[in-house]
């Protein structure tokens, strides 16, 4: 046998085995691309918002005049005709008595969009992230007083935080987030915080809430959806969300002008602005939360080029 007859063993080339290595997956975040800081930062902004809007003389002083801007009560109100209040009126979900509702019929989309997707991991989080956040809104409201430190009226003593009828939106929004597909991912949170932004303002302009309970709500929705995120399981996880540039600046251009009008009351522009403003960072709240930093995640483990 000749020497030409010999196996021949493969050739090494420069450069081969950083090819060989597939590049990673972006729908498979590892643990270092979902941070536990998200979801603590959201709970820390929650307890801050209590503690000084609720706990503080100076914080009841500055939002019980809230509930006299203008003529006490909604009717003023630019949306007032949708919120149920008046007499033989349908309530826009999940105003009124169409609360309880809203819930079951949220949570049932969920399972169906679970059974349908066969996403079984998702879909308990995402009921996990709707029952919990629901869940602690009635426990915190139930369990902890809102102390009186100013003297004020009976009337404002009725412990409002956090805002039930804001926290639905924000938690089945983002409950349905982490079960869609990635395609329209970004579609779905448009839709959800376009719905935040309308009855965040609706709420709070009406005299329902003060704007720090409404804002109250969003932060326990976000730390319910940020814990979520980070428990689950690599393969689980959301992954990176790939959206069009421009649908960022139109979500929230659309639920800043959604915040305006749901808010808008002829008899007073503080209080008008005020809700409109409160509204329009729960809804960017939510945004990022759902959307913003998945897009983040991208753009950091996006492979590197030759």
């Amino acid at each position: 046998m000749t020497q030409h007859d010999s196996p021949s063993l493969p050739t090494h080339r420069p450069g081969a085995s950083r090819q060989a290595p597939e590049a990673p997956d972006d729908t498979s975040p590892s643990r270092t691309t979902r941070p536990w800081m998200p979801a603590l930062l959201y709970t820390l902004g929650f307890l801050t918002v209590y503690l000084l809007a609720i706990c503080t003389p100076w914080g009841q002083r500055a939002e019980n005049p809230w509930f006299y801007l203008g003529i006490q009560g909604g009717e003023a109100a630019w949306i007032y005709p949708l919120s149920g209040s008046a007499y033989g009126s349908t309530p826009l979900p999940p105003l009124e008595l169409s609360a309880k509702p809203t819930v079951m019929a949220g949570l049932a989309v969920i399972v169906l969009l679970t059974l349908v997707r066969r996403c079984w991991r998702q879909g308990c989080a995402a009921l996990g992230v709707a029952i919990l956040a629901i869940g602690a809104k009635e426990v915190f409201k139930s369990t902890v007083p809102r102390p009186d430190l100013v003297g004020a009226p009976e009337n404002l003593l009725d412990q409002g935080f956090p805002s039930g009828h804001t926290v639905i939106p924000a938690a089945l929004t983002l409950a349905a987030v982490l079960v869609v597909s990635p395609r329209i991912r970004p579609y779905v949170a448009t839709a959800g915080v376009l719905w935040l932004a309308c009855i965040a303002a609706a709420t709070a302009t009406m005299g329902g809430h003060r704007p720090s309970e409404v804002l109250g709500a969003t932060l326990l929705a976000c730390a319910c959806y940020g814990l979520a995120t980070w428990l689950l399981p690599p393969a689980a996880a959301p992954g990176a969300t790939r959206s069009p540039r421009a649908l960022h600046v139109i979500a929230l251009t659309l639920a800043l002008i959604v915040a305006l009008v749901a808010g808008a009351r002829p008899d007073t522009l503080t209080r008008s602005l005020v809700s409109a403003a409160t509204a329009f960072t729960c809804a960017a709240l939510v945004w990022y939360a759902a959307v913003g930093r998945p897009a983040h995640t991208a753009r950091r483990t996006r492979p590197a080029l030759d």
